[in-house]
């Protein structure tokens, strides 16, 4: 930061802005990243829309007030290189990872450092070779399926979820892009046939043109947000009084097209978190692809139709990852400071995300290897692999039995954290799939007392413990955990292994959380304990 001149009142440009952000954070910075933090009051805009003007002082106080500690301020004993702070969110979530939110799920370029067959100069040891099998007892969303794949490696996961089964298998399986493609086509056109037939739309598009009207008027962007964030306005009240303002204009519109927004029923998951349009439209897309003969095709669209269910929940933007109470009518959202809505009709949403999948799906057919990887449905605990591999793909079975597995690569729940099939409700409805949560190690819904600790160190140590059965005896462990009880030594006395390195790195990009709080995570190295540490 030398060359800067300490003139704190010097007004940057854009490209000067974006200079200085990349020398302070050791980050690539786009251009929508700082019209990003114009858009939403965090710098103030002294030039016009098309050519910025950031002011030095206040670009350098965000940054330093806000923005990550730099390597030097971080606690003793934590790699900073393992934060990939230098990797942009698109590339944390190329391609096939972003396939449909899920939470508790790392990054892929940590799956790559342990999982990639090269050294650098962090990293001091080789752990997996190219056509190698790694198991992953706990397979979520599949990240380590997929970057196994890229470098070349076999893998094979095992989840009790059978949505997380299904979403981590349609990652990594080849598809019929064409007749999907078709299929797509196909359901679209029948759900606008519905759309024309109902007077949603039509209220829905005016709703729109006067709610716009309306935030122009009393929420102007993005002075409003700046107004905000200096204290110049009581956002709590001025939001509560324009809320009820345009509930007039709101119900007015109600009257003209005659909409019900309100189910019948209040008893599902369904009943309770969809207005009457949303779910009319949901309901006509689940039994149409429930229809459909290639099981393939069906279970990508089920993806599709998830991530669409998803993002048309009855909430508020700031309650989407976390539901607190349904929401039907418009309100004032924190998140955007403005009257926002919620959704009425999921045309946009199906016709954006089955968009987004089939490029995403496009863009890993580039990068996959001839490899096999598969997720199970299964209790890791005291799931036979070899046999319900077999199942499915014998091939892959007979390579697992004369083969054997390397390692693991895997994070366990965190104990007391997430509801795992709750996240994915929606889903479970809509498909009719069976609900496991009685299965899930650490449940949110069971706490953190000492007994659920107690139980949550068996579980672990007895997944573990099953898994050795398919492993190599020079075999590699690697869990990713927030180890703030201290339970992992005890779980690797009960699996028989011991704890040879542990890597600590901070977590600078979480998903739905405050992005700027540093948090800490381990990952675990274990290996077999030697036989004289046994005696």
């Amino acid at each position: 930061m030398k060359q800067w001149v300490e003139l704190d009142d010097r007004l940057l440009n854009l490209e000067e802005t974006i200079q200085w952000v990349e020398e302070y954070t050791g980050k690539k910075v786009k251009p929508s990243n700082i019209m990003y933090l114009i858009q939403y009051g965090r710098l103030k805009n002294y030039g016009s829309r098309g050519k910025p003007l950031i002011r030095l002082k206040e670009l350098k106080s965000y940054y330093e007030s806000k923005h990550l500690k730099k390597p030097e301020d971080l606690r003793d004993g934590i790699n900073w290189h393992l934060a990939f702070a230098e990797y942009s969110e698109a590339e944390r979530t190329k391609h096939v990872h972003r396939l449909h939110p899920y939470k508790g799920k790392f990054i892929p370029q940590l799956v790559e450092y342990f999982l990639d067959d090269h050294t650098d100069e962090f990293k001091k040891e080789v752990y997996f070779q190219k056509g190698d099998i790694a198991l992953y007892p706990f397979c979520g969303s599949g990240t380590t399926l997929v970057q196994a794949n890229e470098l070349g490696l076999h893998a094979v996961g095992v989840d009790i979820s059978e949505f997380n089964t299904l979403l981590s298998n349609v990652k990594v399986r080849k598809h019929n892009l064409v007749l999907i493609a078709q299929k797509i086509k196909d359901l679209t056109a029948k759900l606008k046939r519905l759309q024309k037939n109902e007077p949603t739309s039509a209220f829905d598009e005016e709703l729109q043109e006067k709610l716009k009207a309306f935030n122009e008027k009393h929420f102007p962007s993005p002075d409003f947000k700046r107004w905000v964030i200096e204290g110049k306005i009581n956002e709590d009240e001025y939001g509560r009084e324009k809320e009820q303002e345009f509930m007039e204009i709101f119900n007015q519109l109600l009257l003209k097209y005659g909409i019900q927004i309100k189910q019948a029923k209040a008893q599902s998951f369904l009943d309770i978190w969809y207005v009457r349009s949303v779910r009319q439209e949901l309901d006509l897309l689940a039994e149409e692809i429930k229809g459909i003969k290639e099981q393939d095709v069906k279970e990508v669209l089920y993806i599709i139709l998830s991530r669409t269910a998803r993002s048309c929940r009855a909430t508020t933007h700031s309650d989407l990852a976390t539901l607190k109470e349904p929401v039907y009518t418009p309100y004032y959202c924190k998140k955007h400071k403005k009257i926002c809505k919620p959704v009425f009709t999921t045309l946009k949403w199906w016709e954006y995300y089955s968009e987004d999948t089939l490029k995403r799906l496009r863009e890993f057919d580039k990068l996959r290897t001839e490899t096999f990887q598969l997720c199970v449905l299964g209790d890791s605990r005291t799931i036979d692999l070899y046999q319900e591999v077999k199942k499915i793909n014998p091939e892959f079975a007979k390579l697992i039995k004369d083969k054997k597995i390397k390692g693991i690569f895997t994070s366990p729940p965190y104990l007391g954290l997430i509801d795992y099939h709750e996240q994915h409700a929606y889903a479970y409805e809509i498909f009719g799939f069976e609900r496991r949560d009685h299965l899930e190690i650490g449940s949110m819904s069971m706490g953190v007392g000492e007994k659920q600790k107690e139980l949550y160190v068996q579980d672990i140590a007895q997944v573990l413990h099953n898994s050795k059965k398919y492993l190599q005896e020079d075999y590699h462990v690697f869990i990713v955990a927030n180890d703030k009880y201290n339970l992992y030594p005890k779980i690797a006395e009960l699996s028989g292994m011991e704890i040879v390195e542990e890597f600590k790195r901070p977590v600078l990009c979480r998903v739905e959380k405050n992005r700027e709080d540093l948090y800490v995570e381990s990952i675990f190295h274990l290996k077999e304990k030697q036989r004289e540490k046994l005696t």
